[in-house]
């Protein structure tokens, strides 16, 4: 498997699983609305047990998009944290080897931006670049009912990757980020996931600055045989 980063669109789905990364760092290029409806619209083929489809979308772009972003930049001046978590990103007794991982992914993030590990203002600087969608031109909020349960979540997830894999086929990258799920309550001012709603996620959408250092990260993954075991064969 090629570490390349690439940006142009990948014909296969092995492809577009290779090539998908979190990106960081976006052009200004305009995405077409017609492309990313035809996203959306594929994307809702995924699976989702017994066809509940409990996912809620909100896409913002143009001045949409601008006015938001403004919004929460002002806000965050007084509360840098936003409006308070949706629910726990990340287990509080995170055991190993996932929080080996986790740690992993950020220290190799930091040093490619060459923010040291004391350096808490540079780390925060980075962090607030969730909250511009990276500069992406299109942002995606994906909401559920708080009704909801663990099994729609998994559903959720499977419409979340069925939406970055497409983008990769026309050429398109992308960013999950459970990071404004921070910013619940200033999402639901601005778009139609309502109150009773969960905010799950954001995706920054659009196309990837290949130049840019940030984008150059590639994560580690661990091999088939520490995950999988095979009876029968």
């Amino acid at each position: 498997m090629s570490t390349r980063f690439i940006v142009e669109p990948t014909p296969r789905v092995t492809d577009a699983i290779e090539t998908r990364r979190s990106v960081r760092e976006f052009l200004p290029d305009p995405v077409p609305e017609d492309v990313v409806r035809s996203i959306l619209t594929t994307a809702s083929r995924s699976a989702s047990g017994g066809n509940l489809q409990p996912w809620k979308v909100s896409v913002l772009g143009g001045e949409a998009r601008d006015r938001f972003v403004a919004s929460v930049a002002e806000r965050s001046k007084e509360t840098p944290f936003g409006d308070g978590p949706e629910y726990a990103i990340y287990p509080p007794d995170l055991q190993e080897p996932y929080k080996g991982r986790r740690g992993k992914v950020a220290a190799d993030m930091y040093a490619i931006l060459g923010i040291a590990r004391d350096d808490s203002e540079g780390r925060m600087k980075q962090m607030t670049r969730n909250f511009d969608f990276f500069g992406a031109p299109v942002g995606i909020f994906i909401g559920t009912p708080k009704n909801m349960g663990s099994p729609q979540y998994c559903d959720l997830g499977i419409f979340l990757q069925s939406i970055m894999l497409l983008a990769r086929e026309h050429g398109l990258h992308t960013c999950p980020q459970e990071a404004w799920s921070m910013w619940g309550k200033t999402i639901r001012e601005f778009t139609h996931i309502g109150e009773d709603d969960v905010v799950f996620c954001g995706i920054s959408l659009g196309y990837a600055d290949p130049e840019a250092e940030i984008n150059q990260l590639h994560t580690d993954r661990a091999g088939l045989d520490e995950f999988a075991r095979f009876e029968g064969f």
